[in-house]
């Protein structure tokens, strides 16, 4: 697919939903958005540099956050709200009430419990088109070329030098 043919276009949702350019980008093969989510991801659809092919690439990709903590937490929660369609979080530690005041994936209902779940949960209440994808364990040798590969995009935010290292 040529997306040049995109680049400038300004789609307004309501254009979008009344049809107006769904013809146009499935005969240049893109899969178009739905209504639902031309409605979520209206502002992306107006910013030049992002229209409705570089929303249709967010919700294609698929990222894996290597730590749910300090970094990981809003990396994961904005890139969830920006629509990106799959998001794998790696973390085998679990919520201390010491991480709330920066770790804004948990509460204080998750103290106690692994980090991945509560982040899925914070993850999905917020869009729940997002696939989020748990590893609960710690990258290492012998598991990261079964998890890396299936990820676009890496982001590393471990709390430790030897996963750092290892990633």
């Amino acid at each position: 697919m040529d997306s040049r043919l995109f680049t400038g276009l300004r789609i307004y949702p309501s254009d979008w939903m009344k049809g107006k350019f769904r013809d146009m980008a499935q005969t240049n093969g893109f899969t178009p958005l739905t209504p639902a989510q031309v409605q979520r991801y209206s502002r992306h659809l107006i910013m030049n540099g992002v229209g409705s092919v570089g929303q249709r690439k967010l919700i294609d990709a698929k990222v894996l956050i290597i730590g749910a903590g300090g970094l990981g937490s809003p990396v994961a929660f904005y890139l969830a709200l920006a629509g990106v369609g799959t998001i794998g979080v790696v973390d085998f530690d679990t919520v201390d009430v010491s991480n709330l005041q920066r770790q804004i994936l948990h509460t204080d209902a998750d103290v106690g419990g692994p980090k991945v779940i509560s982040a899925k949960e914070t993850l999905n209440a917020h869009n729940p088109d997002v696939n989020v994808v748990l590893h609960e364990e710690p990258i290492n040798s012998e598991n990261a070329m079964d998890i890396i590969p299936d990820y676009d995009i890496i982001v590393k935010g471990p709390d430790n030098f030897a996963t750092r290292y290892r990633v």
